[in-house]
């Protein structure tokens, strides 16, 4: 049998169509979450592909060392969630407005166990003559990443520092990059693939709540 993540040589561009279809081109109010992220996405390879930033290591940061998509907390000045999303975009990874093919989908917005807020998710395909996406302060992202849609489909059980204390968590490693929590379950999602739990076992108390 095929395998449903791999793609016949030029499907990317039609599947990607197909993903970003499915949402509006909106701005939903900044008042509706407490953070904006960008799914951005290329279709230049055998697959579609996201980007992803490793954070850098921060003791004051509870998302230190971990994988995320580009992104932030609202501020004050935000017209709407998608202009967090972009400032975010640009002052994280170099990307702005025309680097994209078109404005950012709204895709809605999911809740965040570990920082305890609510998440506006947009996603949006890189352009054709897109600059390169790098990290702009070493402070707050260590490197940058492409993720092969196919890699989600390997799970792995990893230790990790959680919202609860050290837990066994349910993550896709690729290239030495582990990606678990709100990350991986927000890209599971947008390609529908089945729904899995965060993680393995108990937490300290020997609750299950959701660590991330």
């Amino acid at each position: 049998m095929a395998d449903p993540l791999r793609l016949e040589a030029g499907a990317a561009p039609r599947e990607l169509d197909a993903l970003l279809d499915r949402y509006p081109a909106a701005r939903p109010p900044a008042t509706i979450a407490g953070a904006a992220v960008t799914i951005v996405l290329r279709d230049d390879r055998d697959e579609v592909e996201t980007l992803l930033i490793e954070r850098a290591s921060n003791p004051r940061d509870p998302a230190s060392g971990h994988v995320a998509f580009p992104g932030g907390g609202v501020e004050e000045s935000d017209r709407s969630l998608a202009t967090t999303a972009l400032r975010e975009l640009e002052e994280e990874v170099g990307l702005g407005p025309d680097d994209l093919a078109g404005p950012p989908r709204f895709v809605g917005t999911l809740y965040a166990h570990r920082f305890g807020l609510e998440v506006g998710v947009f996603a949006a395909r890189l352009g054709s003559g897109a600059r390169r996406p790098t990290p702009r302060s070493p402070d707050e992202v260590a490197q940058v990443f492409w993720l092969p849609r196919s890699a989600l489909a390997s799970t792995r059980e990893v230790p990790r520092e959680t919202g609860l204390g050290p837990a066994t968590v349910r993550a896709t490693v690729f290239d030495g990059h582990v990606l678990w929590g709100f990350t991986r379950r927000v890209l599971r999602q947008f390609f529908e693939l089945p729904v899995e739990e965060d993680w393995v076992g108990a937490g300290p108390d020997g609750s299950r709540s959701r660590p991330s």
